[in-house]
């Protein structure tokens, strides 16, 4: 009972301001010139066809390793590791909150670059303390435990970061921290120094 309540307040606290806030950060670090951009990891599509309104004349593309019965963008299915399409195929990718469901978050992260032209958007978590790792661990398991999302709970921290960035050819160009995800009191405990999104441009050739 209690987790049904959890979710259904998450649904209804969260989600919904979740997206409108995020369409508008990815939105703001999308490129002026990206026309075509990959999501990865895009789920029903419904985030890509958010910021598709702020910015009419980007066309999305997704890919998941699990394809919804109803999706709002064209969605592929992939297995997680290779992405199906060849190098710089498009001119920008996304992956908002995927990399920490990933067993190995630099290879993804290195499939980003390789079909991006340029820019990867990417929002994420950090955790550079246990306390925030228990955190992000609630979280995760409230806003996705009920609908069968893989969880391995493997965030990054700061260095890690910086680390996964070198290796995998992208180099930060713009970050934003303070997101704003969710509403008062729920901000202090859960916005707070554990998100961020980011412009990344592509390095290497």
């Amino acid at each position: 009972m209690s987790e049904n309540l959890a979710v259904r307040a998450h649904r209804r606290l969260v989600m919904n301001r979740r997206v409108r806030r995020l369409a508008t950060h990815v939105a703001d670090l999308l490129p002026d010139d990206a026309r075509q951009v990959l999501d990865v990891g895009a789920g029903t599509g419904e985030l890509a066809v958010a910021v598709s309104q702020l910015l009419p004349g980007v066309d999305f593309t997704g890919v998941d390793v699990y394809i919804r019965p109803h999706t709002f963008i064209p969605v592929t299915a992939y297995d997680g590791r290779t992405l199906p399409f060849d190098n710089d195929s498009f001119d920008a990718v996304t992956i908002v909150d995927v990399l920490h469901h990933c067993d190995d978050p630099v290879a993804v992260l290195a499939e980003c670059a390789r079909v991006a032209r340029r820019w990867v958007v990417i929002k994420d978590h950090v955790a550079d303390s246990r306390w925030q790792a228990q955190v992000l661990r609630f979280m995760d398991w409230v806003g996705n435990r009920a609908h069968g999302v893989v969880l391995p709970y493997n965030y990054l921290s700061s260095g890690d970061w910086q680390t996964a960035m070198t290796r995998s050819g992208l180099q930060q160009r713009r970050r934003i921290v303070r997101l704003g995800l969710y509403p008062q009191p729920f901000s202090l405990l859960f916005d707070a120094d554990l998100h961020f999104a980011g412009q990344f441009e592509k390095t290497a050739g």
